[in-house]
């Protein structure tokens, strides 16, 4: 695996058009921004005037985001969720169970842009989970390494298409 191929971002094509249109909004937003910063500034002293901060601020974060977008969508993948049941990818929710525990845990294994507007829990696909767990099969027992060292196994309940 190259380092570009873990940068890959998996994005249904409704996700991808959601994403673009915040990018496109936050862009269009940029002058109005800015004129409420040039606004704040004429209110005099910049060392006591909180508004001003508040929007360099603001507009701090929007671009930040705009970057974060960006470098996303440059680098999505954008394609139908998968259909096949049975096999842990990128867009299914799995149902599994750690080894010594007797509930189960159902996630969407995704980007949590993907999943960012549902209920369901959302784990990466490049997570020590997400990669153990990948093209896995129903049934199939798999482990990963914890943040301590320890190993944990868990195993693939079943892999079933997002229907998000």
């Amino acid at each position: 695996m190259t380092v570009s191929d873990t940068q890959v971002t998996w994005l249904t094509q409704e996700a991808y058009d959601r994403l673009k249109a915040e990018l496109d909004e936050l862009i269009a937003y940029r002058p109005v921004m800015a004129a409420e910063i040039n606004a704040r500034r004429e209110e005099g002293d910049l060392r006591e005037n909180g508004g001003y901060h508040a929007a360099r601020e603001e507009q701090g974060k929007q671009e930040a985001r705009i970057r974060q977008l960006h470098e996303l969508l440059q680098a999505a993948k954008v394609g139908e969720a998968p259909t096949t049941k049975g096999v842990a990818a990128p867009g299914t929710v799995l149902t599994i169970r750690y080894e010594g525990d007797d509930e189960t845990e159902t996630f969407l294994l995704a980007t949590r842009e993907e999943g960012a507007h549902g209920e369901m829990e959302v784990y990466s696909p490049s997570s020590p989970l997400g990669k153990a767990l990948n093209g896995a099969k129903d049934g199939e027992t798999v482990e990963y390494e914890l943040p301590n060292g320890k190993l944990q196994k868990v195993t693939l309940i079943k892999a079933l298409p997002y229907a998000g």
